[in-house]
């Protein structure tokens, strides 16, 4: 009987063992990076021809950007127009050139995609620019 007593003590200490516990308190584990989302740091507006912004054409173009782990966009392509061609080229070659803080995950940077939308809202009250290029459409130039 003394030697079952015994026994059983040392199979549950091997077998805790093989499962990684002791039966007391397990290590402290390192603790957890959060994670981080993509986050827009420099983003100066695209070009808005003033030919366009006069004569009323505007719109928003929405654009899927991945960002990689330097926080440059690696891709930016249009998921949906703005209704003007040159328009979303404009706003696809200025988000080429933003910079974004790079999305973590357990505090190791990560490429992320992401949506931006772009507007183009043409200018009220309108610039005196505009009288000028009135002048040189109605002329045909």
């Amino acid at each position: 009987m003394k030697l079952r007593l015994l026994i059983v003590p040392l199979a549950t200490a091997a077998l805790l063992a093989a499962c990684g516990g002791t039966g007391t308190a397990d290590a402290p584990t390192a603790p957890r990076t959060p994670p981080t989302e993509v986050a827009a740091v420099k983003t100066p507006p695209p070009q808005y021809p003033i030919e366009l912004a006069c004569t009323g054409v505007g719109g928003t173009s929405t654009l899927k950007v991945v960002v990689g782990v330097e926080g440059k966009p690696t891709e930016v392509t249009v998921l949906t127009g703005s209704g003007n061609a040159q328009l979303d080229e404009n706003a696809r070659t200025a988000v080429l050139a933003w910079q974004f803080n790079a999305a973590s995950r357990n505090g190791q940077k990560v490429p992320a995609t992401i949506q931006v939308p772009v507007s183009f809202n043409p200018p009220e009250p309108r610039p005196t620019e505009c009288f000028a290029v009135e002048e040189r459409l109605r002329r045909g130039g």
